[in-house]
């Protein structure tokens, strides 16, 4: 697993079955560069790699932001083919952080605006603390988001709400993020970090064949039929029947203890 000084915008460290991926640019507030999406790409599948690791967290350095997005130098020079370059090349890192076998969670502190809102749509769960401010505010620039928003975000909020934010372009406190369900908890100051370590915890001593078959079937089932979805879910279930964790977990439910899963 990659550790600090591996990389030159990103930093990975591993601690109890959690992978922390931190954005490093607190100078740019975390604005999101080409080199820093090939970077968490790299992180995420050396995370995806290793047994190890059950969960990961993404999180922002310094105090201001989780980050403000796509860094606005990168669109100096774009012509419309290498837009679209840029557009997938951002698509594909949340694609594949969405895809992830391990569950994913984000940290949301400051600002979480753009990119990094569509970065932390990709997620399974987002936790703020109560200085966040969130929002797709591209359309203030003349542009879309083109990181996954106007899909994730109309999927998570509806329709009508992801029409408001992306085409007013309006920034919303964590509260009200917290009532339109763009975001799992809100925290006070100062325990963003313990909460979301906790809850990241929780998931990495949960079953992972279990987690990841969830996840999948959920995800993949929002577009498809309920006859479909249904048919998936019944297949997904029957691998999970023949894991090891499935004994273990009924194992300790009559006995009575906590339940040690292996991802066996």
């Amino acid at each position: 697993m990659a550790r600090r000084g591996r990389f030159e915008t990103i930093l990975v460290e591993k601690e109890g079955g959690v992978a922390w991926i931190t954005f490093n640019r607190p100078h740019r507030m975390n604005a999101l560069t080409l080199e820093m999406i090939d970077e968490l790409s790299s992180a995420l599948d050396e995370a995806e790699e290793d047994e190890g690791v059950r969960c990961i967290v993404f999180r922002g350095s310094g105090d201001r932001a989780f980050s403000v997005g796509a860094d606005l130098t990168m669109f100096a020079g774009l012509t419309p083919i290498s837009a679209c370059d840029a557009s997938e090349r951002g698509q594909r890192l949340m694609d594949k952080i969405e895809a992830s076998s391990k569950p994913c969670v984000v940290a949301i502190h400051g600002f979480c605006l753009g990119g990094g809102l569509e970065l932390a749509l990709a997620c399974d769960f987002r936790v703020a603390d109560e200085s966040a401010e969130l929002g797709n505010p591209e359309i203030r620039l003349g542009i879309i988001p083109g990181w996954g928003g106007t899909q994730r975000l109309t999927r998570v909020v509806g329709l009508a709400k992801a029409k408001e934010l992306i085409m007013l372009g309006d920034r919303i406190p964590a509260k009200e993020a917290l009532r339109i369900g763009l975001v799992h908890g809100v925290v006070p100051p100062g325990k963003l970090l313990e909460e979301a370590g906790a809850l990241a915890q929780r998931l990495a001593e949960g079953p992972p064949i279990a987690l990841k078959q969830a996840k999948h079937v959920m995800n993949l089932g929002t577009q498809l039929s309920l006859e479909a979805g249904l048919k998936m879910e019944a297949q997904a279930f029957g691998i999970i029947a023949s894991a090891e964790d499935t004994v273990e977990g009924i194992s300790a439910f009559f006995e009575k203890r906590k339940p040690e899963f292996k991802g066996e």
